[in-house]
């Protein structure tokens, strides 16, 4: 920011200073003898005319000198006013101007950092895309040295699988060798061997079979040729097809061979090709994934390139837009430059142009002056008498206003007595009715002390109902256990029970479907077999008559366990209205304990209750409750209990 211009020092502000020092003094010169004057030409009106009329035109010509000299610093103080106001926009507007040129440079010094920035960035990434092609050709050599490397093993192990026939002995000791130490060659070698003993064999075999068949066939042909020369002459007849067969049985033959060539070849090729297909096809995905390494690389090194193209048109285009920024600044100051010269001269042209106006307006007002300053004296004794007729009346009326308020006065005071005869009365009452709410907190106090007395007996007696509540609880507690006890042990018997009871009807079902199967069959050794095979021989009651004895047995046993069961259920509503009783003795005893183990002075306290589970666990658990009023405490109790 440019240091403020210092605003200079105005000289008409001192000389209009003096000017109105000047015309105060005058004014105190003038205004006193004017009314002297006045006054005096009431009672001198006839002795000096001429003194007075040349005293009253020289104060005339005073006094208008005096307001001339007063306009005149009021409106030098206008000028000297307008021109700090037109000073101070000159600042503001020059305050704004640098302003704007800071922000500009801030800018242009922003857009420079931005731009070395951008460029570093760039680079940055230039260097990051080089190092990554780098990385990606290095990532290719090694991929094609690999594939190199990977052709060359390829065709080591083509010429090293030619050779392949080992003898026995070989194989023996090749088998005796662990397979982390052979060869590549030695154990296709091993495997082609595996492989070919078998089929070598097979075909020893068939050639043993196919010599068998050939002396067969040799001794059948002379068979055939001896039973030919002995037969008689129908003999075209079965020429024709033996030489069929003949035929048939060289071609068979052909077949044989040929087929049993092309199996030893096929095993022989197939063997050794399976691990070269199995390398082949290894190394055709390493061709495939090194040419989709290949196409991804191409497309990032384009889109890379694309990248660079287009940080390089924002350079060129933030470029550009620098260029311009810096065009506007030069267009901006020499606007400036030619605004400031313009306003200079306007301001200039409008300071003239109003000089002359003043100078109009003066000389106008001075003759205004003068004509009203007669019309001024003339109005200021009129007024000055009708000023002493009105302090005339306003004296006449300040007495009747006197009057009333002594008479007002008189008033208040008479009021003011009859309340002091009034207050002392009030007073007697007052301390009579302090007497009785005396005498009334007297009995409040009696009372208070009543209430300790039975609160302290109730106290005693809540404890005595607490201690014979534990009582209840625990023999509650026991019975409880009891009462659960015998009923696990009456439901595992009755389970019991029904299970034996299952099993029994299941064997009564199983044995009325063999007998219904024995009496559908007609004869009497096979249902016999029937029931043998059911377990009519065996320890169960088949008989009519063992049916009985295990019915009774059965039926002595069902009242037996029936007349257990009332006495179960007996104790059992004996120990529930047991039960019932004790919470209803504790519903009774509940809030007259709890309001007695509150404390008289407090509207709420914590209180400790025993809450009982249905299951059959009992734990006590400390809540607190709010104490209002003893229904609220038995609700709470009956909620907890139920």
């Amino acid at each position: 920011m440019p240091p403020k211009r210092q605003q200079p020092k105005p000289t008409g502000a001192n000389v209009s200073s003096s000017l109105d020092l000047e015309s105060e003094d005058i004014s105190l010169e003038t205004t006193v003898p004017t009314t002297e004057d006045v006054s005096s030409s009431d009672e001198q009106r006839n002795g000096s005319q001429k003194v007075t009329r040349q005293l009253i035109e020289r104060k005339e010509l005073l006094h208008t000198v005096q307001l001339l000299k007063i306009e005149l610093s009021q409106k030098t103080l206008t000028i000297d006013n307008m021109k700090a106001d037109h000073m101070s926009k000159v600042e503001e507007l020059e305050e704004r101007l640098n302003d704007a040129l800071h922000q500009k440079q801030v800018l242009a010094l922003k857009l420079d950092s931005q731009l070395k920035l951008a460029q570093e960035e760039n680079r940055k990434q230039q260097a990051l895309r080089k190092q990554e092609m780098e990385t990606i050709l290095l990532r290719q050599q090694q991929l094609e040295e690999t594939n190199r490397q990977l052709c060359d093993k390829a065709g080591e192990l083509r010429r090293s699988l030619r050779d392949l026939d080992i003898p026995r002995d070989r194989y023996e000791e090749l088998r005796g060798v662990p397979d982390d130490k052979v060869s590549i060659q030695e154990y296709v070698a091993m495997r082609f061997y595996e492989a070919v003993t078998p089929l070598r064999a097979q075909l020893t075999q068939l050639g043993e079979q196919k010599s068998f068949l050939t002396e067969e066939l040799d001794a059948h042909r002379g068979k055939m040729k001896l039973l030919t020369e002995v037969r008689p002459p129908p003999r075209p007849r079965v020429t024709a097809p033996e030489g069929k067969y003949t035929s048939k049985f060289e071609e068979s033959k052909k077949k044989n061979s040929h087929y049993f060539g092309i199996l030893a070849n096929t095993t022989h090729f197939n063997k050794p090709s399976r691990p070269k297909k199995k390398i082949v096809a290894t190394l055709q995905q390493s061709v495939t994934l090194l040419q989709k390494d290949k196409e991804y690389l191409h497309r990032h090194n384009m889109e890379l390139g694309v990248r660079c193209a287009h940080q390089e048109d924002r350079i060129d285009r933030l470029q550009v837009q620098l260029e311009d920024a810096k065009k506007a600044r030069e267009n901006t100051y020499e606007k400036y430059v030619a605004s400031r010269d313009y306003y200079k001269s306007e301001y200039e042209n409008k300071l003239r142009e109003e000089l002359e106006n003043i100078r109009l307006k003066t000389s106008q007002e001075i003759e205004n002056l003068q004509r009203t300053s007669r019309e001024m004296y003339e109005r200021e004794n009129r007024n000055l008498r009708e000023a002493r007729d009105n302090a005339v009346l306003e004296r006449d009326r300040a007495v009747v206003a006197e009057r009333d308020t002594q008479s007002r006065y008189d008033q208040l005071l008479e009021q003011f007595r009859q309340l002091q005869l009034g207050a002392g009365s009030r007073a007697a009452e007052l301390s009579s009715q302090a007497k009785l709410h005396s005498f009334e907190a007297e009995r409040a106090l009696l009372l208070k002390e009543e209430t300790a007395k039975a609160l302290a007996q109730c106290q005693v007696e809540c404890e005595k109902q607490q201690k014979k509540l534990e009582l209840l609880t625990q023999e509650f507690y026991r019975l409880q256990t009891s009462c659960e006890k015998r009923v696990a042990e009456l439901q595992a018997q009755n389970a019991e029970q029904a299970s034996r009871l299952e099993t029994y009807e299941k064997l009564e079902q199983e044995l009325d479907q063999v007998t219904m199967q024995a009496a559908e069959i007609e004869n009497e050794e096979e249902a016999e077999r029937v029931l043998f095979s059911y377990g009519y021989g065996a320890n169960v009651p088949t008989t009519a008559k063992r049916r009985l004895k295990q019915s009774v047995h059965l039926a002595r046993r069902v009242l037996q366990l029936e007349r257990q069961n009332t006495s179960l259920r007996r104790e059992l509503d004996r120990q529930q209205s047991q039960t019932g009783q004790l919470s209803q003795e504790v519903l009774t005893w509940g809030p007259s304990l709890i309001a007695a183990s509150l404390p008289p002075s407090s509207s709420s306290s914590s209180v400790s209750l025993i809450v009982y589970v249905h299951d059959g666990s009992a734990v006590s658990h400390q809540r607190t409750y709010t104490c209002l009023t003893p229904s609220y405490i038995s609700a709470v109790t009956r909620c907890i209990l139920a």
